[in-house]
This record gives structure tokens, sequence and C-alpha cells, in this order.
């Protein structure tokens, strides 16, 4: 009867972010695993966990078998302001308000078996985010008297939620001892509410903005599902170089029903497609450098990518979106084993803003705009089981 020795670790990890938002590229997560986050990102190379899944299925095969989880304490600190405005009478729109809904735990997970020599299957859990804003109300004119309305001239509170997991089963595969491959099926679910865009959905006084009037703000949570797949290479070409490369490709989602007069495509919000290249080196058995690039295609999602003035009804297959340009993100990371057991690790992360400066107004709902990330973690391992 064989025996299956199963890893089991927690680490703990520092992300410290050159501008106070959230630790994303976008709204994906910078790096997915504890070990990653830890080196900026950078884990196309490296065969350390089982989060293949989100990175690369290729390198499943080379982590044995294991059982990696994770939570992130994420709090994102968020400001927006306007000035010089002159819509309603100078200065009438001007604001400078926080969000609140700063504190956020973000669990993932990921589990590998080694079912022959050269295969194994798992899974690996993780999510995206990063889309979350909660502004206070009351804060501007909008013509209807003075501290009547929110940022953009709607009721109450304004703010947008965003949450996307995704489960990817992953089979990873050795052609032989150098070379292997891997394939996820990715299975993905969001929730999206949006609260305070009263104005957009044709107020009275205010142009006509959506073809899906009573399907843009204040509905509560809308969920949706999807599918999409990612797959892998990764070459251990010496003891001391390793290479890999990921491809996942849009992930189309069902439509969000209740924001049909939000979201371009009746309520359509795509995860989108990106791949990533990456190389590590480790000098010696204690050592390892890694570097990825990461390129992330926003702008291929209608309701993301569309320019926010496209002249079309909020909710039409061309109406505005976020104005989002797609980004290439560089990674470097570098870890050292101090024991068996202990592991440090540092990393710097810079992505591009997929923000442009004409999409900015819109853009107050969804700050996912961090362009450096510097990261430090550890990882110590509690024990094994036979």
């Amino acid at each position: 009867m064989s025996h299956h020795n199963f890893r089991v670790c927690v680490a703990i990890g520092l992300a410290l972010t050159y501008v106070d938002a959230a630790a994303t590229d976008g709204y994906f997560s910078h790096g997915y695993g504890i070990k990653a986050k830890g080196r900026g990102g950078a884990s196309a190379a490296m065969t350390d966990d089982a989060f293949g899944g989100a990175n690369n299925p290729a390198a499943m095969v080379w982590v044995g078998d294991r059982f990696d989880v994770g939570v992130d304490y994420f709090r994102p600190i968020r400001n927006a302001q306007r000035s010089g405005s002159t819509g309603f009478g100078a200065g009438s729109l001007d604001f400078s308000a926080d969000s609140d809904s700063n504190n956020f735990f973000i669990p993932e997970f990921g589990f590998n078996r080694m079912v022959r020599p050269d295969t194994s299957v798992g899974v690996s859990v993780y999510g995206n985010g990063g889309l979350n804003t909660d502004y206070p109300g009351g804060q501007i004119n909008c013509g209807r008297g003075p501290n009547t309305a929110n940022a953009l001239c709607g009721s109450g509170r304004l703010g947008v939620d965003l949450i996307q997991l995704i489960v990817a089963p992953t089979l990873s595969y050795k052609i032989n001892d150098v070379h292997s491959i891997g394939i996820s099926p990715l299975f993905g679910y969001q929730r999206f509410k949006a609260e305070g865009l009263q104005a957009f959905d044709n107020a009275p006084g205010f142009p006509p903005f959506t073809g899906s009037p009573g399907s843009v703000t204040n509905k509560g949570y809308s969920n949706s599902t999807g599918v999409g797949v990612r797959v892998g290479y990764l070459g251990r070409l010496s003891n001391f170089i390793s290479v890999g490369a990921s491809y996942a490709s849009k992930m189309r989602m069902s439509k969000l029903e209740r924001y049909k007069g939000l979201f371009a495509g009746d309520g359509r919000f795509d995860i989108p497609e990106n791949y990533s290249v990456g190389v590590a080196v480790r000098p010696n058995e204690s050592l390892t450098f890694a570097l990825d690039y990461q390129r992330i295609n926003y702008s291929d999602v209608a309701s993301v990518g569309n320019q926010s003035s496209n002249r079309a009804p909020l909710g039409a297959p061309n109406g505005p979106g976020f104005g989002w340009r797609n980004i290439d993100v560089i990674k470097v990371g570098v870890e050292y084993a101090v024991s068996p057991n202990l592991t440090l690790r540092a990393g710097v992360n810079h992505g591009g803003n997929p923000v442009t400066p004409a999409n900015i107004t819109f853009n107050i709902l969804a700050p996912g705009v961090v362009t450096n990330h510097f990261t430090l973690g550890l990882t110590q391992q509690l024990g094994s089981g036979g």
C-alpha cells in the first residue's frame, strides 16, 4: 500500500503599496497563493505550492502531495475628490470623500495529489477583487440644493461591490524529467451590487442614460457564473534555472440580470484574457530569484473596456464602460530559505494604470489603480503527516 505525505504550510504576508488602494493589478490580485504574494506575484516558473490553477497548471506535477491554505487581510484606503466643477454653477459638483468598508478577509486554498509519478490532479480556489467602494451621500448640489446628492448626483450612499471566485481543477503531466504541461478548467462565480446611481437610471431632470430603466442601481446583489480554461508549460532546464508560461482565456460570464441597464451587453461582466511568462534562477539551494511578465487584456471586455464617453445607452453592447486599457505587469521576487521550515520572501510588482484620464469620473466607483507594490512575507511549515 502506498503512502502519501501531505505538506501543510501556513504563511504570513505583508504588502506595502505605493498608493493607498487595494493590492491589485487592476482588479486581479498581484499574486495568488501566499508564497507568490510575498514574491510580488512572481510564480510562472515556481513549483512550491498548490496554486497552479491560478498561476501555471504545469507546475502542479512538481509539488507533490500537499494542501495549502491562506487568508489575506485586505485594507484598502480609498479617497475621491473633484474640484473646479461648473456643471450646476461654479464649484457645485466639488467634493472630497473617503470610502468606508475598508476591512476584508480573502481566503484561498489549493490541493494536489500525485496519482502517478508523472501525473497529478488537484484544485486551486482563489478570488479577484478591488472593486469595492462605499462613499457617503450628501456631498454636492447637483441643482437640488446644497449637500443633497452623492458624488455622482444620486441619492444616498454611492458605491459598488464586486466579488469573483474561481475554482480551477487541475491536471498536470510530466512529459519527461525536464518538461511538463497542465490544464485547468476555470469555473467562475461572481456577485455584484451598485448603490447611489439614480442619476444614470433616467432620473427626472437628467438626460436618458440607460436602455433598461430600473436595472441600474440599488437592486441588491446579482449573481453570475461562467467558464474558461488555463493552460501552462514549465521547464526545469537545470537544477538552477526554470522557465514557465501560462495562458487563460476570457471567461464568458452569464449576465448580471439585475444590472442589465448598467453594464454593456445587458449586464455582462466577463473576466478578461491574461497570460504570463517567467523565469526562476537558483544560484544555490537556499536562494531563488523569480521574474514574471503578465499581460491582462481588460479592453476586450466591453463593460470594462468601453469608453465611458460612448454615445449609447448604458447596457447596450457598445454602451459606456470604465474605459480600462490593457496593462503589462512586471513581477520580481526573491526568496531565501533560512531553514528547511522557514523561508523569507520579498518582491516588487509594477503594473500599468488601466484607467485613462478621460474616464476618471466613472472610475470613482472602481479605483483599481495600484501601479507599484512592495511585498514582504514568510512561510513557516508547521508539520507533515504520513
